[in-house]
C-alpha cells in the first residue's frame, strides 16, 4: 500500500468531513440567527466551538460508523474513497444550492454503494444498520412531535404573559438551546466521519487490536468540521430560520430543544441519525402547532425531496466510483 495513497485518501474524508460542518452543522444556529438572537457571526462561532466540543464528548456513535456497518474484511481503501467521494460531490452541491441534506444518509448511501460493488450484500452488517433504522424513526417522527410538545407546553406555561416578556425570556433562553444543539451536533455527526476516518486506518493495518479511536483522530475531525461552519452556510441558514416557518425565540427554543434532546440521547446510545432530519422535522411540529399553513409546505417539499434522493444518490455516486477504482485497480491497489 501507498503511503502517499493512504494520506490522499485521509485527506478526502476530511474534505467529506468539511462539507458536513458546511452543510448540516449550520441548522444548529439557524433558528438562532432567524430570531436576531444572536448575530450571525457570534452565531457561527459558538457553532463552531460547541460542534468540537460535542464531536469529543465521546465514541459511540464513531463506533459504530467504524466497525458495525461493513464487515473489516469488506473495508478498502477504494471502498472508504468512492463513500466519502460521493458525499464530498452532494454535499458540496447541496451547500451551495440553499438545500439542507442529511450528511448521514449520504455517508450511509456511501458505504452501501461502494460495499455492494466490490463485495456484494454480505458485506453488510444488520447490527449497525438496525441503529439506522432507529435513527431514521427518532430524527423524523420523534423530531416533529418533540418540537409541537414542547412548544404547546411552553404557550401554556406562558400564556399570560406579554409578547414582549416572552420575547425576553426566551432571548436569552434560545442561547442556551441553540448551543445544546449545536453540541449535539457535533456529539453525532460530527462522529461519523471520525469512525470512518479511523476505520480507515484499521482496515491498512495503522491502527491495530481491538477497535478504539484515536484522540488525535477526533481531535482532526472536529477542526476540520469546525472550519467547514465557520465559512458560514449562510443559503443553508436562510432556508432553515426563515423560509420554512417564520419563527420567534420561542418557537426557536422549542424547536432547538426538543430536536437536540433527541440527538444527545441517540448519541450516547451510539445511533447514527439525521441531524438534519431532526431540526427540520422540529420546526415543522412548532409552525404545524400554530396552523397548519404557518410552514411553508413548498419550501419543506423541496427539502424532503432533498432527503429522499441524497441516499440513492449518493448509493449510485459510490457505487459507480468504486467499480471505476476496481477496474482501475493495478494503478491504485485496494489494501
Amino acid at each position: 500500500m501507498s503511503v502517499v495513497l493512504l494520506i490522499c485518501v485521509l485527506l478526502l474524508i476530511l474534505a467529506a468531513e468539511f462539507v458536513n460542518g458546511w452543510n448540516d452543522a449550520c441548522n444548529a444556529i439557524a433558528t438562532v440567527v432567524s430570531t436576531r438572537v444572536l448575530s450571525p457571526m457570534t452565531a457561527v462561532l459558538m457553532a463552531v466551538l460547541l460542534n468540537i466540543a460535542g464531536a469529543m464528548s465521546g465514541t459511540a456513535v464513531a463506533t459504530t460508523v467504524g466497525k458495525d456497518i461493513l464487515k473489516p474484511e469488506a473495508v478498502s481503501l477504494v471502498v472508504v474513497t468512492a463513500s466519502v467521494f460521493s458525499v464530498f460531490v452532494w454535499g458540496a452541491l447541496a451547500s451551495y444550492g440553499g438545500l439542507p441534506i442529511s450528511i448521514t444518509h449520504a455517508l450511509m448511501g456511501g458505504l452501501v454503494g461502494a460495499g455492494l460493488a466490490t463485495s456484494g450484500f454480505h458485506a453488510l452488517l444488520w447490527a449497525g444498520w438496525q441503529k439506522i433504522l432507529i435513527g431514521l424513526v427518532l430524527s423524523t417522527v420523534f423530531g416533529f412531535v418533540g418540537g409541537y410538545v414542547l412548544i404547546l407546553i411552553i404557550l401554556r406555561i406562558f400564556h399570560r404573559f406579554t409578547p414582549r416578556q416572552v420575547r425576553g425570556v426566551f432571548g436569552r433562553l434560545q442561547i442556551l438551546s441553540a448551543a445544546f444543539m449545536a453540541f449535539s451536533h457535533g456529539s453525532n455527526d460530527g462522529q461519523k466521519f471520525i469512525g470512518v476516518f479511523t476505520m480507515t486506518l484499521f482496515s491498512t493495518g495503522v491502527l491495530q487490536g481491538v477497535f478504539h479511536v484515536p484522540w488525535w483522530v477526533i481531535l482532526l475531525c472536529s477542526v476540520v468540521m469546525g472550519l467547514g461552519t465557520s465559512i458560514g452556510g449562510w443559503r443553508i441558514i436562510r432556508t432553515m430560520g426563515t423560509k420554512l416557518v417564520r419563527m420567534e425565540p420561542h418557537h426557536g427554543f422549542a424547536a432547538e430543544t426538543g430536536a437536540a434532546t433527541i440527538i444527545e440521547v441517540a448519541s450516547r446510545l451510539g445511533i447514527p441519525l439525521s441531524t438534519t432530519h431532526t431540526i427540520s422535522t422540529a420546526i415543522m411540529g412548532v409552525g404545524a402547532s400554530r396552523r397548519f399553513s404557518a410552514v411553508r409546505w413548498g419550501v419543506a417539499g423541496e427539502v424532503v425531496v432533498a432527503w429522499l434522493v441524497t441516499f440513492p444518490v449518493c448509493m449510485a455516486m459510490s457505487w459507480i466510483s468504486a467499480m471505476v477504482l476496481n477496474f482501475l485497480r493495478v494503478f491504485l491497489p485496494a489494501t
